[in-house]
């Protein structure tokens, strides 16, 4: 089982659901970058059950704790091992999927590759895990920041409410305004009726998260098998419930022309010292590589498989049943995947930037 992700820095991630704690280590951290403890616990925050109406009510505090790698406020360059216990599971809540497989979640998949599964809450394959995520992500972002690089993302679609693709159209310091992180005060509203409807109803829904960075410099990538935006694709697509990732214009480019999807260069002006481009249809890659414009990247979101409804499904002996699920789950994983989209982002990113310099700032 692969738990590590990153080639120079790296998160490797431990822990269930229903477990004693979820934790990681992260390696290849810079030295001397300011470790803002707060900021790590505000992106936890974001990410945490419980914090709305329409998000899962279990509640849990999930405070960070730092183990090593830290020093008088600064990473040394050691790894950061870190640790966040879980205090309010109610594993009885899944104590009928014991012998169970739910449909659409990895228990059948899990069980055959393993033999064996953890039936509270999914145990490792568990979306709690993208925690450790979080925290990972946002040690990259503090080390982004020394180089003027931001990741930020938002719901774009909760169903079939949408938002415009151009993501210059809207005031991105409204994201945390309201509980469904989307930059329109209107649709947002209208998202998280929608949510609490489906929420009602004991059914789900699904949505699109997109993500912008910006200030990232030119060169970031390979022009062969390890392309920036399959990294980037890679990262997304690893998260829990993602059915898809697009970058640039992405499908929505195909019934264009070339002559209207090239990007074309301008000159540099006084400000910038690198020529730029007059549109951005790319999205910031080119050839597999960074250019310099900002990167923009939209990821498909399935509704969540857990319906408090009756379902069948099969027992572990391929007989046909029927089952109820119960305890405390997610209608929209929305909202609380926007900090995971962003976590994976600036940990990609900042991965991509130690690969081509130097393991230093």
């Amino acid at each position: 089982m692969r738990n590590t992700f990153g080639n120079v820095f790296t998160l490797t991630t431990f822990g269930e659901s229903h477990g004693p704690a979820v934790g990681g280590v992260v390696d290849g951290m810079p030295a001397g970058i300011a470790i803002d403890q707060d900021f790590i616990q505000s992106e936890l925050n974001r990410r945490r059950p419980g914090q709305s109406t329409i998000t899962t009510s279990r509640q849990e505090a999930d405070q960070v704790e730092l183990l090593s790698g830290v020093f008088e406020g600064h990473s040394t360059g050691c790894p950061i091992g870190f640790i966040v216990r879980n205090q309010n599971q109610h594993s009885q809540d899944y104590e009928n999927l014991r012998t169970l497989f739910r449909p659409s979640h990895a228990d059948f998949t899990y069980f055959n590759k393993y033999g064996t599964r953890d039936h509270r809450g999914g145990g490792r394959s568990s979306a709690r895990i993208t925690l450790s995520r979080v925290v990972g992500g946002a040690l990259a972002k503090l080390a982004l920041r020394q180089v003027g690089i931001s990741v930020q993302a938002y719901t774009s679609q909760v169903g079939n409410i949408a938002l415009e693709r151009d993501y210059r159209q809207y005031d991105l310091t409204l994201i945390e305004t309201n509980a469904v992180r989307c930059p329109d005060v209107q649709k947002a509203a209208e998202m998280e009726q929608l949510i609490a409807q489906l929420k009602a109803e004991g059914d789900t829904i699904g949505g699109i998260i997109t993500c912008v960075i910006k200030g990232c410099p030119p060169g970031l990538g390979e022009p062969e098998f390890d392309k920036l935006h399959a990294a980037l694709g890679q990262a997304m697509l690893s998260i829990n419930a993602v059915k898809g990732f697009e970058y640039g214009e992405g499908f929505e480019g195909v019934s264009q022309r070339g002559s209207e999807q090239n990007d074309i260069f301008c000159p540099p002006s006084m400000a910038d010292k690198l020529p730029g481009t007059r549109t951005n249809h790319s999205g910031g890659i080119q050839g597999g590589i960074s250019n310099g414009q900002d990167i923009y990247f939209r990821v498909a979101f399935k509704p969540v498989a857990t319906l408090l409804r009756e379902q069948d499904t099969i027992d572990l002996e391929g007989n046909a049943t029927t089952f109820t699920a119960r305890g405390r789950h997610d209608p929209c994983v929305l909202p609380r995947a926007v900090p995971v989209v962003e976590a994976m982002a600036a940990m990609t990113i900042l991965d991509h930037y130690l690969l081509s310099k130097t393991n230093r700032f």
